[in-house]
């Protein structure tokens, strides 16, 4: 709920009236990015790339500073679906990733505020049903920091 609040206050402003969805998923042939093996496979996905890129002659693309506009990251994420598609090989139905953002939650910290898990539903076949959560879910609050 969190990330539709900031998204209702950036400009241009897409979400009107912002709330939760659910869903109930099979993640099927999932690139992970919370295993080893779905760490190697992006890493040869770069390298693919920018072999790609140096002989065509071309640029990489970047990410931009404000972390919002990930586009290396995106062309990374899309080269699997390349190779695999190249070997007449299974397509990829989701990807799934931890992602850090925001600041350090106390000093010295190895957690960030805003660390997140997403996943990327490629194949419709995952999504089995999706609904809205109720207003009393999104209403739970927060534990409060006690001072001592």
């Amino acid at each position: 709920m969190d990330f539709a609040r900031e998204s209702a206050r950036r400009k241009p402003n897409f979400v009107k009236e912002p709330f939760v969805v659910g869903a109930a998923l099979e993640l099927g042939l999932c690139l992970d990015l919370t295993t080893t093996a779905g760490i190697e496979w992006v890493r040869i996905a770069y390298d693919s790339l920018a072999e790609s890129a140096t002989s065509g002659g071309v640029l990489l693309p970047a990410n931009r500073e404000d972390e919002r506009r990930r586009n290396l990251d995106c062309a990374v994420i899309r080269r699997p679906h390349s190779i695999l598609e190249a070997g007449s090989l299974p397509a990829v139905d989701s990807l799934k990733g931890v992602f850090t953002e925001g600041r350090p939650i106390y000093p010295g910290a190895g957690f960030d505020e805003r660390t997140h898990i997403q996943i990327v539903v490629r194949n419709q076949r995952c999504i089995k049903g999706v609904f809205r959560v109720s207003g009393e879910a999104e209403s739970r609050k927060t534990p409060r920091r006690t001072k001592r």
